[in-house]
């Protein structure tokens, strides 16, 4: 069955025939799935009330209004399953099939060590690795996702623990999560003096929503007002009971200052590991796993700390990570040293991609160059088409008119770059999070990894952009080229200190809001006719002061006769003054305004300006 003719053209209906579409798709896209002219449907939209062109990336909710008024069910692929589909086109199984139980072999557990901000989880990974690293944090907050791997010895053997240290500031929040995925078990650190907090909280749901199991951590017993007792307490309310009440969560008290009880934090590790899962890989595939972190360096081009999840990844082997993609020039460990391959559960630093791949991208081993390069270009014109479609401003016919009007919507254009690709995507999502109303809109025009260059500063004088410098600095000609074209460029190295200063601009776009305030009211007594000012009221006042040149409105009644009227003189006795008192008695002058009667009240106000919330 056709549809009515639209614009001339006949279009099919769908039947309730479902249509499969990714995300980011464009009207063509979908005329293709269902045999249509592309243009039939921009006419379509435009119907709708919406504009949209024929190659344009629209959102999921556009595609939904598409479908429903078409007769199709439009089903938006989700991007593990478009990844998915991809590396089947190039018949690579990822994360599946690992071979048969002969080829399986134990790895060691990888662990997240999750908690609030200042609990001590980077001073516990210092006592575990007998490092420093919390010396060079800026604010004291850990930045990136590192990744150390530890031995200890359980039953007089040697067993080696990976570690995740995922960053502690609420604005890593999405990080944090997917550290959680990454993750065999997740270490709960809780200060001992302070208690369950709400980040507490927050890292506990990540690692219940990745169905990982949980070792707590009661830190910092040696501190003053200090009851593990309490924490256990707390815990057992969200779930996590411990051993000795009859639960099967493992509690280790330490002091990560004072090195305490740490070797008993790593056996409680593996012995939660042995008893609840089964932690064995297939180290002779190809390797696959996960990107931690990744960043720019100087000297070494575009580095990523990887963590091979199963298979043996090998200097020399062709590695596709997310949208980038390369032949691996070397490895290092986490101690700094080269190493010729790593296998299941280690971390280690990859040199040789072609760009920055986002934390959390999953890696896979191809054969050949040419395959690596086809599935990376194709990720990144996914992530592209998603990006637009999620950047674009839906904007209708009724409202098209009130947004070209200027200064109806205001919109800070952003561009942001970092140390590492973590940290960029962390800013990024907390940014666009800030809410200050509909009136003002965040749109981050680029993102990306290495110092802020002459093509930001273009891009950004050309926008009206403010440039965001995270941990980097501008190199080269940028510095001069900033000052030249007046572009705002601003050095962050705490993510909060970022996060605050662009609210406060945000706030500072928007335009003033004016309440109102009353000032006094006055009850005329009697009133006194003047051939050169009028009528006159004589008034007491009842609340309030009245001040000379405000606003009034005249209430006869307790109803509102007049508004808008202007308080132009007030006299006390035979001098002019400027405000009158409440239970004095004056004269007031409303202008040019004379209906005044005896028992009206004259209610005077002023507008004053509402600070933002």
């Amino acid at each position: 069955m056709q549809a009515p003719s639209v614009g001339g053209v006949m279009l099919p209906r769908g039947n309730g025939a479902t249509v499969r579409l990714s995300r980011g798709a464009s009207l063509t896209d979908f005329a293709e799935k269902i045999n249509a002219n592309p243009a039939s449907l921009v006419q379509v939209m435009l119907n709708l009330g919406e504009m949209v062109t024929a190659t344009q990336s629209v959102s999921d909710e556009t595609l939904h209004l598409l479908g429903e008024e078409m007769n199709y069910v439009v089903e938006i692929v989700s991007p593990e399953e478009e990844d998915r589909e991809l590396l089947e086109s190039f018949d690579i199984d990822f994360g599946e099939n690992e071979g048969g139980e002969e080829m399986l072999v134990a790895r060691p557990p990888v662990v997240t060590v999750m908690g609030h901000v200042d609990h001590g989880k980077t001073r516990l990974l210092d006592a575990i690795r007998k490092t420093n690293v919390i010396a060079g944090e800026a604010g004291g907050i850990t930045q990136h996702i590192g990744a150390y791997q530890v031995a200890t010895e359980v039953n007089d053997e040697e067993r080696r623990i990976t570690f995740i240290d995922t960053p502690g500031h609420e604005a890593f929040t999405a990080m944090r999560a997917r550290g959680a995925k990454s993750t065999d078990i997740a270490i709960l650190v809780v200060a001992a003096n302070d208690g369950v907090m709400p980040q507490t909280i927050e890292a506990l749901n990540h690692a219940k929503a990745a169905d990982v199991p949980i070792v707590v951590a009661v830190n910092k017993i040696d501190v003053e007002g200090a009851d593990p007792t309490k924490v256990r307490g707390q815990l057992t309310e969200y779930g996590l009971v411990a051993e000795e009440y009859g639960g099967d969560t493992m509690f280790v008290d330490i002091s990560a200052r004072q090195g305490l009880n740490i070797e008993e934090l790593l056996e409680a590790v593996v012995l939660t590991a042995d008893a609840s899962l089964d932690l064995r890989a297939n180290a002779e595939q190809d390797a696959q796993g996960i990107a931690i972190e990744a960043h720019l360096d100087r000297g070494r081009g575009a580095v990523a700390t990887v963590l091979v999840q199963r298979g043996t990844l090998r200097v020399g082997d062709t590695m596709v990570a997310g949208d980038a993609y390369g032949r691996v020039r070397a490895m290092l460990d986490d101690k700094g040293q080269n190493v010729q391959e790593a296998g299941p559960s280690t971390p280690v630093l990859v040199l040789g991609l072609t760009n920055v791949p986002g934390a959390g991208d999953n890696f896979l081993v191809v054969d050949e160059d040419r395959t690596a390069r086809q599935i990376a270009e194709k990720r990144a014109a996914r992530e592209r088409n998603a990006a637009f479609a999620k950047r674009t401003r839906r904007v209708s016919l009724e409202d098209l008119d009130k947004v070209l009007k200027a200064g109806e919507v205001q919109q800070l254009n952003l561009i942001i770059k970092g140390d590492a690709s973590g940290s960029v995507e962390a800013l990024e999502s907390s940014l666009l999070q800030l809410d200050v109303g509909e009136e003002v809109d965040i749109r981050v025009l680029h993102r990306g990894v290495g110092a802020v260059t002459e093509s930001d500063i273009n891009l950004a004088s050309g926008s009206d952009a403010i440039v965001i410098g995270f941990n980097v600095r501008a190199e080269g000609r940028a510095t001069q080229m900033a000052e030249r074209e007046g572009v705002d460029v601003r050095y962050y190295s705490v993510i909060y200190q970022a996060i605050e200063e662009i609210e406060a601009a945000l706030k500072g776009m928007l335009k003033p809001e004016y309440e109102e305030v009353e000032l006094g009211t006055a009850e005329i007594r009697e009133v006194f006719k003047s051939s050169k000012l009028g009528n006159i009221a004589g008034v007491l006042i009842r609340s309030g002061e009245v001040k000379r040149n405000t606003k009034a409105r005249l209430v006869r009644d307790g109803k509102v006769i007049a508004e808008n009227l202007n308080i132009e003189g007030l006299r006390r006795f035979k001098d002019d003054v400027t405000e009158i008192r409440e239970g004095f008695e004056g004269g007031i002058n409303l202008g040019n305004f004379n209906d005044i009667k005896v028992d009206d009240v004259i209610a005077t106000y002023e507008m004053r300006e509402k600070p933002r919330g």
